[in-house]
C-alpha cells in the first residue's frame, strides 16, 4: 500500500496544497485505498440541512433531480460538497478495509457498523446508485463507497437505536456539547429553529444548564416545528417569527425578557440571512453560536458593526471532544428527545 498523508492530502487534485476539505476536487480512487485509509460500504448518507434544502429547493422537490444533483456533485468533485452551500453531511456504513499502517491501532474491525464524524465535503466518495431519496430526514439511501483519512472520527453505531436515528443525531453532534460550555445558570438563551433536529436537542441542554432561574426562549417558523417545540417544553417561550426579520425577532423577544435581551444565542436554522436577528437579540458582551451551516461571516462581522452590537460571535465547530457520546446520551435521557427523534426520524 502507499503511504498517504494524515489529513489526506495526498488525495487532492485540484488545487494542489490545500486540505481536503478546501479542495475544489479530490481522487474518490476505491479501488487502491492508501495504508493509512479506512473503506467503508456507505449504506446511508445524511446531507447537511442546509445543503439538502438547496438541493431540494433547486430540484423543484423533484426525486430523481435531486438524485440527478447529488451524483453529478460526487462526480465532478469526488466528494459531496454543495457548490452553492460549501457544506456536506455524514454518512453511515460498514467497514470493508483497514490500511495496513492503522491496523491494530484503532477500534475498528472489518464488519463494524459507523457512523463518520467527518463532512462529506473532505471525503472521498464514490457513489454507484441511489436507492432512495429520504425528503423528510434529509438522507439518501445509496449503494458505493468512502474513504476515511487516518485524522477522520466516528461513532460506532448503539444496538439499540434505528441506524436513521443515531445518524440524525449524530449529524449535528456538535451542537449541544457546546451549548453545555456556553449556558451558565440564570442565563437567558435564545434559540433560533427551536423545533429542528439540532435545535431540539439545544432547547434541552440549554433549559438543564439554565435552570429554573434562568429562561430559554424557541424561535421557530413552521406550525409544525412550534408546535413540535411546545409539546417537547424544553423552552420557556416559543415564538413563531420568520428568522430572517430581525425587527420582529426583536421586538417579541424584547416582550418576553423585559427588554434584557439574551446572554447566549444559538443559531440552528438551515436559511440564509438569519445573522442580523440572533446578533440584535443578544446582550452586549453576551455569545452568539452560529452553529447553522448557512452563516455568512461577512454579514454577521459587518452586521454587527453596523448596528454597533457589541457580542461574541462563534463559527459552529462540528467536533468537540466526547461530542458524539455525550449527544447520543442526551437521548437516553430524555424521553421525549427520544420519542421525537424516534418518530421523526426512524
Amino acid at each position: 500500500m502507499k503511504k498517504g498523508n494524515k489529513y489526506g492530502t495526498h488525495r487532492v487534485i485540484e488545487p494542489i496544497g490545500v486540505l481536503p476539505q478546501t479542495a475544489w476536487k479530490i481522487d474518490n480512487d476505491v479501488e487502491n485505498i492508501y495504508d493509512n485509509e479506512i473503506l467503508c460500504n456507505v449504506l446511508t448518507l445524511n446531507i447537511d440541512s442546509a445543503s439538502f434544502t438547496q438541493i431540494e429547493n433547486q430540484a423543484n422537490g423533484d426525486v430523481e433531480e435531486i438524485k440527478k444533483i447529488i451524483l453529478e456533485t460526487i462526480e465532478k468533485r469526488g466528494k459531496q460538497h454543495n457548490p452553492v452551500t460549501g457544506s456536506g453531511g455524514m454518512f453511515i456504513g460498514i467497514v470493508e478495509k483497514i490500511g495496513d499502517s492503522l491496523k491494530g491501532k484503532i477500534d475498528l474491525k472489518e464488519g463494524d457498523k459507523i457512523a463518520s464524524l467527518v463532512s462529506l465535503s473532505l471525503t472521498p466518495l464514490k457513489i454507484e446508485e441511489i436507492i432512495e431519496v429520504k425528503k423528510d430526514k434529509d438522507q439518501v439511501n445509496v449503494k458505493g463507497k468512502a474513504i476515511l483519512f487516518e485524522s477522520g472520527i466516528y461513532a460506532k453505531l448503539p444496538d439499540d437505536l434505528p441506524e436513521s436515528v443515531s445518524l440524525a443525531a449524530l449529524d449535528v453532534a456538535g451542537a449541544a456539547p457546546q451549548v453545555a460550555k456556553l449556558v451558565k445558570p440564570g442565563d437567558n438563551v435564545l434559540i433560533i429553529g427551536a423545533g429542528g433536529k439540532s435545535g431540539m436537542l439545544c432547547s434541552y441542554e440549554a433549559k438543564k444548564r439554565a435552570g429554573v432561574n434562568g429562561k430559554v426562549i424557541g424561535i421557530t417558523h413552521s406550525d409544525g416545528s412550534t408546535k413540535r417545540a411546545r409539546d417537547l417544553g424544553f423552552c420557556d417561550e416559543v415564538l413563531q417569527i420568520d428568522a430572517t426579520d430581525p425587527i420582529a425577532m426583536l421586538e417579541g423577544v424584547e416582550k418576553v425578557t423585559d427588554g434584557k435581551l439574551c446572554d447566549v444565542t444559538i443559531n440552528c436554522v438551515n436559511i440564509e440571512n438569519t445573522e442580523m436577528g440572533s446578533i440584535l437579540l443578544t446582550k452586549d458582551d453576551g455569545i452568539v453560536y452560529f452553529f447553522s451551516m448557512a452563516t455568512s461571516f461577512t454579514k454577521a462581522a459587518l452586521g454587527a458593526e453596523g448596528v454597533g452590537k457589541d457580542v461574541n460571535m462563534l463559527i459552529g465547530n462540528g467536533y468537540t471532544k466526547g461530542h458524539a457520546k455525550f449527544t447520543l446520551n442526551l437521548l437516553y435521557e430524555s424521553e421525549k428527545l427520544k420519542d421525537i427523534f424516534l418518530k421523526l426520524y426512524s
